[in-house]
């Protein structure tokens, strides 16, 4: 059957809504709302928990006396939910996303447009605008805390949420690079990599798989990188396993790397860090060591554009963004040039040529 044949076996006003959304879920939660591919199950998880709280919030929070069918959604439930969130105080980029997922839905249910610009609902810039650069140092000594110290408490406690740590700490991973990181299968020789030889760094690379399945190659060109990889592959249990612990599957082991980050106390309310905050880190340090300053973010002086720009390259391509300015969100705008200030000193205005006996004309 087609979505729609299977949709129609579902009559608005006599299914329950909740089990429309369901099916919506069921049916087209793989889809992303802007590009033909799929998005990665922690964005469907989000997406479907979002969908389920938000129609019951409609009753719970927004006083609607019954939940509407999701194919009756109008604009009049999305606005009382926005006034909702803007009570709750909620971030620009949660009420951002939060549109995003209804747009979604949307679109699922062939209303391309359906949901407004954030105006429309009577949204301030301010309120739903995302900052593409970091507004402050999120990295964990900009709070304060020691590093070094630190992960080798929670590798005392858990050897392989330790082990992946150290492994985000050089090699600037995501959380959940780090957990599936194979330290024996996944480094090879320069040779192993098809890069161009032109490229060449190290003698051996980690080979990481990011988001949307972009491979990238990591060289292990430093003391720090290479002491990470021999620390996992001293940690696993095999040549083939990854950082997780074996007896957990990946989403409890990603649980499990919040769990122990959660006991340190690495949360934004304890010490206004989390765990990504160790691979902004990293990527800070990447930037002063080309830019030869510290990163805007964290207060550094003014870097020639050229410096600036470089320095943006190494950290968008560590950590396996496509786009330049991507390194912005982690090291903060860039530079504005310095003006040079005007004389303030009155300028003389220029002498009048002398006249001529006017019998000479131009050359």
């Amino acid at each position: 059957m087609t979505p729609e044949e299977i949709l129609a076996r579902y009559i608005p006003g006599k299914a329950p809504p909740l089990k429309v959304l369901d099916v919506l879920i069921e049916l087209f939660n793989t889809l992303h709302t802007a590009l033909e591919k799929t998005v990665s199950h922690k964005t469907r998880h989000e997406r479907a928990q979002f969908l389920r709280r938000f129609f019951r919030d409609l009753k719970l929070k927004a006083g609607f006396k019954t939940m509407p069918d999701p194919r009756n959604l109008g604009q009049k439930h999305i606005r009382a939910m926005v006034q909702v969130w803007q009570r709750e105080r909620l971030a620009p980029a949660t009420i951002q996303t939060y549109l995003s997922f209804l747009r979604g839905l949307g679109m699922w249910m062939g209303k391309h447009g359906f949901v407004r610009p954030p105006a429309y609902y009577g949204l301030a810039l301010d309120q739903y605008q995302r900052h593409e650069s970091a507004q402050r140092d999120k990295s964990w000594s900009g709070q304060g805390i020691d590093v070094e110290q630190l992960i080798a408490q929670v590798g005392a406690f858990d050897a392989h949420v330790g082990a992946s740590l150290r492994l985000i700490q050089a090699m600037g991973l995501r959380r959940k690079e780090a957990v599936q990181f194979r330290p024996f299968e996944h480094v090879l020789p320069f040779s192993e990599t098809w890069l161009p030889a032109d490229q060449q760094q190290a003698d051996r690379y980690g080979w990481v798989k990011g988001k949307g399945g972009r491979v990238r190659w990591i060289a292990l060109d430093s003391p720090a990188r290479l002491a990470a990889v021999a620390h996992a592959q001293g940690v696993v249990s095999s040549r083939d396993a990854h950082m997780g612990d074996p007896a957990r599957d990946l989403r409890r082991n990603l649980r499990r790397f919040d769990y122990v980050l959660e006991k340190f106390g690495i949360t934004l309310r304890e010490r206004g860090a989390t765990g990504h905050g160790l691979r902004h880190e990293v990527l800070n340090q990447v930037y002063q060591q080309i830019a030869c300053e510290a990163s805007p973010v964290q207060g550094g002086g003014p870097v020639a554009p050229e410096l600036d720009r470089a320095a943006r390259q190494a950290v968008s391509k560590l950590a396996g963004h496509a786009r330049l300015r991507a390194a912005g969100a982690y090291v903060g705008g860039s530079p504005k040039p310095v003006r040079l200030q005007a004389d303030p000193r009155p300028t003389e205005p220029a002498p009048r040529p002398k006249a001529d006996d006017g019998n000479a004309g131009p050359a």
